[in-house]
């Protein structure tokens, strides 16, 4: 699909033009028994943001499970991507639901097929929700229709879907005709769809349309001249549109021109399936003809006759139809996503003009420039994640938190004044100590501190349900954090603990911990938890290894495969670290493992040597994918010691820390070693257009320049950032949360767009205020909020 271009010019606004806000939403409902909109999308409604409502047939009658959550998720992430707010309109329950949660949209996909399911239209709905009063509770996919409605009482202008019903053969004296054609001629939203499919009869559609006062347009797609309305598989019908449509540009001025009239009808603009995906009309016209002559051979008539035929027509177009049909709604709601957006700037203007303003939209370029950045968010770990435009911020987390969820015991030695052992507790005997009993666990301690710090967070775990796991939910609560993502595990599972005996430095002398329910979660419950992610992606994924290689992997996958989704890898321990490399490297494959496998890790000294030396048993060292990323970072043949030295410290260089970071560059792209007392070392691969490589400021720590060409790699950064403070021991309250609460910082400042070279001293002076706190996560984080924004 060809997208704007940033040489069109918007139109300008003529003054005194009707405000748009004199008309829309007089019909709005507010949230009631029957009707609830969610809160990212009444906020965005507020705000003025672009919202495009997309429908739920195609799921509850369309794909089946699981495959309609992987397109409604995709379809979601298209709105997100090109700028906008997705809102999913549906039935659970019987409440008509405008902009389904993750958890709701997850629910109502798995209940495609079911007899409590409905396909729902404008006249159902008062019967399902009705019902539900009456104690019998429906779900239901909306259809156009229905969705145009919901749409409009909530407020939303665009819709993005598939394809229109329309009027059909026959029709003369069957009367089928769709609702969808009443609904636009009565119900104020704009509809892009790929026309209406063929097996319709066309021309009397658009002659209905006509009489609905329906505005129709379809849009040129680079095409010159009169075009003809698209028949859904098929560019072209035979039938020329009634109008011809530019761009996106021309479609939002269009919207909103209709609606500053006050005219009470909707609008239709038809988009082309891409080219690339097109059946050719003479192939569907005789695929057609035939579905429908087997079609009135076996009786099917009236709303059983369109799931008949659409069945024949996959069959028998040996299934070309099906790749067509995800085509167009991809670039149906893509385009309905920008017409969106352009509307919002110009009602963004004309709020201006009348001396308002709440929203400042994307002005600039077209939306495939956000699509293409967002896409190569893998490919450059020395800059801030690859994130959703500007205007898509909203309630959904910006970041997820995975893992360990415990209750904590720290055992603090406090030997007698005559003690023969005045700093560490002696083993095998009974040792006086100070008790406290926490809430903890890496992933919790995690994202309590990104919460402290005004991160939107989700913390995704376990718990059992026994007397720990409810104490831990009681608490998460009281903390004012989200437990939408943890799951309650029945009996024998046990709640994870953890057991912490510290000296009297309060250092790490001895811990225990019982982290088994992390590994024995059922298949099920691991699913819906993953299938969270899938729905509505983090702008940061935080995972620690507690988890099970194959869980932490599929976690890993997930994040890989989101457009703007940073990985960072928790590593926790010596032993649990290595569950993040795959299986043995296949010396005859290009590709050996995934790159990256994450985007950054926070090991400790030891964690890092233990990640070198198990990629060296693995083989990972002597593999050419290894060795040509390792090649084009242009380490000259002298070696980096010297400058390496000058750079961190002779110290650290002695104890081989940066050498065996460089050496883990390619699969793991940034590297953050936590050295305690010393500070943190920053090892990074550089992307070639990273503009570090041409910052004056920044030239000490790039290290070595790619001299080979490689389209990919820029050059290798290394900075030592020392501890700003070193607390006396007498100020050290408590080490178990220091490492977690720099990883919680580190993953907020990346979710608000900043680099990592300019999180890590904020994210060291979080750790600093937790070292001090008798809470693994200090409350004083807070403080930090002004300057983590």
């Amino acid at each position: 699909m060809r997208l704007l271009s940033c040489a069109i010019a918007r139109p300008r606004l003529p003054r005194g033009v009707f405000s748009p806000s004199a008309v829309a939403r007089r019909r709005c409902l507010t949230n009631n028994g029957f009707f609830r909109v969610s809160e990212e999308v009444r906020e965005a409604l507020n705000s003025k943001k672009p919202v495009v409502a997309l429908e739920t047939t195609i799921y509850t009658h369309g794909f089946p499970y699981p495959d309609n959550v992987a397109l409604a998720s995709l379809l979601e992430s298209i709105v997100r991507v090109n700028g906008g707010v997705p809102a999913t309109i549906g039935i659970l329950d019987g409440v008509a639901r405008v902009g389904l949660d993750p958890e709701e949209l997850i629910r109502l996909t798995a209940s495609a097929g079911q007899a409590t399911t409905l396909k729902l239209s404008r006249r159902d709905l008062a019967y399902v929700c009705g019902l539900r009063l009456a104690g019998k509770k429906f779900n239901g996919g909306t259809t156009i229709a229905g969705t145009m409605l919901l749409a409009e009482l909530a407020g939303i202008k665009i819709f993005g879907t598939g394809g229109l019903g329309g009027v059909h053969r026959g029709a003369e004296s069957s009367m089928d005709i769709s609702a969808d054609l009443r609904e636009l001629g009565r119900t104020p939203v704009t509809v892009v769809s790929s026309g209406c499919k063929s097996f319709l009869d066309i021309p009397r559609t658009l002659e209905y349309l006509e009489t609905e006062g329906v505005y129709v347009g379809t849009f040129a797609d680079g095409r010159k001249g009169n075009v003809d309305f698209p028949a859904f598989w098929s560019r072209d019908s035979g039938v020329k549109s009634p109008t011809t449509v530019e761009n996106e540009i021309e479609a939002a001025a269009m919207i909103h021109a209709q609606r500053s009239l006050n005219i009470a009808s909707g609008m239709l603009f038809a988009n082309p399936v891409p080219e690339e995906a097109a059946i050719l009309k003479e192939t569907m016209d005789s695929i057609i003809e035939e579905a429908l002559r087997q079609a009135d051979a076996s009786g099917v008539t009236g709303k059983d006759n369109t799931p008949f035929v659409l069945a024949k027509v996959k069959e028998l177009s040996e299934g070309k139809s099906i790749p067509a049909n995800r085509a167009l709604i991809e670039s149906n709601v893509r385009r309905a996503t920008i017409v969106a957006r352009e509307l919002a700037v110009l009602e963004a203007k004309q709020d201006e003009t009348e001396g308002s303003s709440s929203f400042n939209p994307i002005l600039s370029g077209p939306a495939s420039a956000a699509h293409e950045h967002l896409t190569d968010a893998h490919l450059s770990p020395s800059t801030s994640p690859a994130t959703p435009p500007s205007s898509m911020v909203s309630s959904r987390p910006e970041i997820i938190v995975a893992g360990a969820l415990a209750v904590d015991f720290s055992c603090d030695y406090a030997p007698f004044a005559n003690s023969s052992a005045p700093t560490d507790p002696v083993r095998h005997t009974s040792n006086p100590a100070i008790i406290s009993q926490t809430l903890g666990g890496v992933s919790h301690n995690i994202a309590k501190a990104a919460h402290l710090l005004g991160a939107a967070v989700q913390l995704h775990s376990v718990v059992a349900d026994d007397l720990s796991g409810s104490a831990a939910l009681t608490q998460l609560q009281a903390e004012g954090m989200s437990t939408n993502g943890i799951e309650v595990l029945p009996q024998p599972s046990r709640t994870a603990q953890y057991v912490a005996i510290n000296n009297v430095n309060k250092d790490l002398t001895l811990a225990m911990a019982d982290m088994q329910i992390l590994e024995t979660i059922p298949y099920t419950t691991i699913t819906s938890m993953l299938q969270k992610v899938k729905v509505s992606p983090p702008k940061i994924l935080v995972l620690d290894a507690n988890w099970d290689p194959d869980t932490l992997h599929e976690y890993l996958t997930i994040g890989r495969s989101s457009p703007w989704t940073t990985t960072i890898f928790e590593p926790v321990s010596t032993a649990k670290a290595l569950r993040i490399y795959p299986t043995t490297p296949d010396h005859n494959t290009s590709h050996p493992f995934p790159h990256p496998i994450a985007d950054i890790i926070t090991p400790n000294e030891l964690e890092l040597t233990a990640l070198h030396d198990h990629a060296y048993g693995l083989g990972f060292f002597d593999h050419p994918v290894w060795f040509a990323t390792i090649d084009a970072l242009g380490i000259p043949p002298s070696g980096l010691r010297i400058p390496l030295a000058v750079t961190t410290t002779p110290a650290i260089v002695d104890a081989g820390i940066p050498q065996k970071a460089i050496k883990l560059l390619p699969f793991f792209p940034t590297i953050l070693t936590k050295l305690g007392p010393q500070g943190v070392l920053l090892t990074q691969l550089l992307k070639a257009d990273d503009p570090i490589l041409s910052s004056a400021d920044e030239a000490q720590y790039v290290l070595s320049r790619c001299k080979n060409g490689d389209h990919h790699v820029g050059g290798l950064y290394v900075r030592f950032f020392p501890a700003e403070k070193v607390l006396k021991d007498e100020e050290v309250v408590s080490v178990n949360g220091i490492g977690d609460t720099l990883v919680g910082a580190l993953a907020t400042g990346l979710a608000r767009g900043q680099r990592v070279q300019y999180v890590v001293p904020l994210a060291q002076k979080a750790a600093t205020l937790s070292l001090g706190s008798k809470e693994s996560v200090s409350p004083e984080l807070k403080s930090l909020r002004g300057v983590i924004e």
